[in-house]
């Protein structure tokens, strides 16, 4: 079976996915899971290179079918958008629209069958509306791109994986949006998502709102009675083994224990915070809806160390691991 060839979006040229991705791809263990081919800028990536110290060879190229994948060797489609000596470290409008153009080419790529997967480098947000891309990241941004009216944000760290309903939204106007029929779509896509990577019955278990789940009633104005309890049941109606709405305080505690497959989590924080608790270096991004595979870093652009050569590619590693599983095979 032939490896899957994975499109590795360079992120934001000033921060440190530059570094990451030369330091990953020096790894034989990603060279055994897939065909990396980033898709960024080659001079950036010999700039980083030279941080890390890495004796890799670029190979620029315009086209997937000029890459050859060789030993000692990265194969990169060059979009050529970023200036030598570009700063690290800081926002740049220049930055966030190169990132921008990344994206779009993987997507683009994945759908002509040229590639098999993406993976994303982390990018700035502030970086990329500063030059007029007004999305809120990653997952919201290949929605537009692949015309998808509705996606999730699956969170995976060891012993712990996490869906959220609702991603980047304030927390009010996340508990406006959720409603039973947006819970019980999650709880699916989730689902199939954990039944094609091979669990048969998944167990999953759905956060409250509230502290406590709500306590029947007794914090909160009714969320869980009306917007999550129906999802839950309409689920377990499907004979899947859904479990909720629970407090999310033990929920967490039990899914690392290895009660769940899977966690609902309601809003943002809810999810991302015992997510990166469990493992930040490690913790993998994936978008859960689109029509391509896409996986990515669960960590930011760190401007605060970017070109310090000091960048750990722990999570890129375990997002081109999940990439590569998730990827179709040719």
């Amino acid at each position: 079976m032939t490896k899957p060839v994975i499109a590795i979006t360079m992120g934001d040229a000033s921060g440190i996915g530059p570094e990451i991705i030369m330091k990953a791809l020096a790894r034989e263990d990603v060279r055994a899971l897939c065909r990396p081919l980033v898709v960024g800028d080659a001079g950036r990536l010999r700039e980083a290179g030279l941080l890390v110290g890495s004796t890799l060879q670029l190979r620029a190229r315009a086209t997937p079918g000029e890459a050859e994948y060789a030993p000692g060797t990265a194969e990169v489609i060059d979009l050529g958008l970023i200036p030598p000596g570009h700063p690290f470290g800081t926002l740049s409008p220049l930055s966030g629209e190169a990132a921008y153009r990344y994206i779009e080419r993987a997507t683009r790529l994945v759908e002509a069958g040229e590639a098999d997967a993406i993976c994303t480098a982390p990018l700035s947000k502030e970086a990329l509306h500063a030059a007029g891309h007004k999305y809120p990241g990653h997952t919201e941004l290949l929605a537009h791109l692949t015309g998808t009216p509705e996606v999730s944000m699956m969170l995976v760290a060891p012993k712990l994986r996490v869906i959220h309903v609702t991603t980047h939204i304030g927390l009010i106007d996340a508990i406006r949006r959720i409603e039973p029929g947006l819970v019980e779509r999650v709880i699916a896509r989730g689902r199939a998502t954990l039944v094609k990577a091979g669990i048969a019955e998944p167990r999953i278990g759905v956060c409250g709102i509230n502290p406590h789940a709500g306590e029947n009633g007794l914090f909160g104005q009714g969320e869980e009675e009306k917007k999550i309890i129906p999802a839950v049941q309409a689920c377990q109606g499907r004979g899947w083994d859904v479990t909720g709405p629970l407090p999310a305080d033990t929920l967490f505690f039990r899914a690392a224990r290895g009660d769940f497959d899977l966690v609902v989590a309601m809003y943002h924080d809810q999810g991302h915070g015992p997510v990166k608790v469990m493992g930040l270096e490690a913790g993998v991004n994936i978008t859960i809806g689109l029509p391509v595979v896409r996986t990515s870093v669960d960590h930011g652009t760190a401007f605060d160390i970017a070109g310090k050569g000091i960048a750990d590619e722990g999570s890129l590693v375990e997002a081109l691991r999940q990439a590569a599983e998730l990827a179709p095979r040719r």
